[in-house]
């Protein structure tokens, strides 16, 4: 809808309705047109992605502090080794 045909609608609407009643229906309306407008449908749609791209970075995360924690725990268990290794031949 272009604003002549806003304008044009706007002014039928006050000739029918009264200036209140015709600034109320035409605030209701959106200003540009519905093809700017999200429906539930795209809404819908953009959670769907943002729960995928959530979960693909979680578990990258979770994946990322797993390989973190093995390997920190394989070299604590290594030092410990070393450390049991020197300490029984010093005695």
């Amino acid at each position: 809808m272009d604003e002549r045909t806003r304008h044009e609608l706007h002014q039928r609407f006050d000739e029918l309705l009264g200036v209140d009643l015709a600034v109320a229906l035409m605030s209701s309306l959106p200003p540009t047109g519905w093809g700017d407008v999200a429906t539930k449908r795209d809404l819908d749609e953009l959670e769907q992605r943002l729960d995928l791209r959530f979960a693909a970075r979680l578990e990258r995360g979770l994946r990322e502090q797993t390989r973190t924690m093995v390997f920190a725990m394989l070299g604590a268990n290594a030092t410990f080794v070393a450390l049991a290794f020197a300490a029984a031949k010093l005695a």
